[in-house]
């Protein structure tokens, strides 16, 4: 069988993989050179701390066992089994934490509660003040800028993978071709639309009542930190955006403490992981209203900035990028992606929203396995 893959993000990456790792040859075609959108642009994280039980959860294990067994062959993802710590501060945030800790598939996620002194012993870095945190055993990282160019060494290195990269695909041609922006027909038994937040030209013409939005965030990076961050961080904001925390003392949190008015204006919450050299991802904010500014407003950073030195206790090292990533998210965010058969042996799958990174390796397994790969 030959397959032909169009997107070169991790969402894309991921169905070449399996694809190749299933005996097909794989034809991967990218308007880029190399993947510039949201799956180089995130945090790395493969986050099951906040997904919500059912599908969702399922899906992320899925994939953090494939991350991890993918992590092994390649060691240039600087796969990362590190967990996270997502740092409470008063009462009412550390209930939502209890409650969390008390979900019936708390132990599938690793959560344990831990005291402030735990938390330290597990992550030294984190010398501010706060009253304890949420461990989640179960979450990892990989490296995003270099995740897909390290694949697709490997994928090339089988003698069954050719990428074509600065070509857009334009036209879906009968069955099962397409044609790029160059006049090229390629044929082949299978075509995959991973086109991530493009969602204009020949997917609109697919697909016209697609039910996926884009998603707009900023994110920043900074100088390496001088020590190791030996786990993911994240702050008690999260608890509003993640489906897992919904509760009881989430509905309190949310009547008695307002968030600061900046991310409350931005929708922010705080992650934040360490890079293999040494600086930290932090981020981000969430914008849902098109068309998005095209410039960053330094509101959010400052903002960040000011939480991620309460939890480290000390400055934090200089920004050295900033930047603004857009992704597709369904608009029902309950669905983990949207994948729809758009013409005979033509597929797109799209809005994995920011289960991206996480769940990709997953998601591409229940494609190929769906279409009898």
């Amino acid at each position: 069988m030959r397959v032909i893959v169009v997107g070169a993000g991790v969402l894309g990456t991921m169905h070449a993989w399996h694809a190749v790792e299933r005996g097909h040859d794989v034809l991967h075609i990218e308007r880029e050179a190399e993947a510039r959108g949201a799956s180089v642009r995130n945090f790395g994280q493969i986050w099951i701390s906040g997904r919500a039980g059912g599908e969702e959860l399922t899906t992320a294990l899925r994939a953090r066992e494939l991350w991890e067994g993918i992590g092994a062959r390649v060691p240039g993802l600087g796969f990362r089994a590190i967990g996270s710590l997502t740092v409470v501060k008063n009462a009412a945030e550390l209930a939502v934490a209890e409650a969390a800790a008390r979900r019936p598939d708390a132990a599938a996620r690793g959560y344990r509660l831990l005291d402030a002194d735990e938390a330290r012993d597990r992550n030294p870095a984190l010398r501010g003040e706060f009253a304890g945190a949420l461990w989640c055993e179960r979450d990892a990282a990989v490296e995003p800028r270099t995740a897909q160019r390290v694949l697709k060494e490997v994928l090339l290195a089988s003698g069954r993978y050719t990428y074509l990269g600065g070509r857009e695909v334009r036209e879906v041609v009968g069955e099962r071709a397409v044609r790029d922006d160059h006049g090229d027909l390629h044929r082949g038994d299978a075509v995959i639309l991973c086109t991530g937040a493009w969602l204009g030209g020949l997917v609109r013409e697919l697909v016209p009542d697609l039910p996926v939005r884009r998603v707009r965030l900023q994110m920043m990076q900074t100088d390496p930190l001088g020590e190791p961050l030996t786990t993911s961080v994240a702050d008690a904001d999260s608890f509003r955006y993640y489906p897992a925390y919904r509760s009881d003392a989430l509905d309190a949190l949310n009547a008695g403490q307002a968030q600061a008015p900046t991310a409350a204006a931005h929708k922010m919450q705080l992650l934040m992981v360490q890079r293999a050299d040494g600086g930290l991802t932090i981020g981000d904010t969430h914008e849902y209203a098109t068309p998005f500014a095209f410039d960053t407003v330094e509101e959010p950073y400052e903002h960040l900035t000011g939480v991620v030195e309460s939890i480290l206790g000390r400055p934090l090292p200089r920004i050295r990028h900033r930047w603004a990533g857009v992704y597709a998210q369904c608009t029902d965010t309950t669905r983990v992606v949207h994948r729809q058969q758009a013409r005979d042996g033509v597929w797109l799958v799209t809005g994995p929203g920011g289960r991206g990174m996480t769940c990709s390796p997953a998601i591409a397994e229940t494609t190929a396995n769906e279409l009898g790969w």
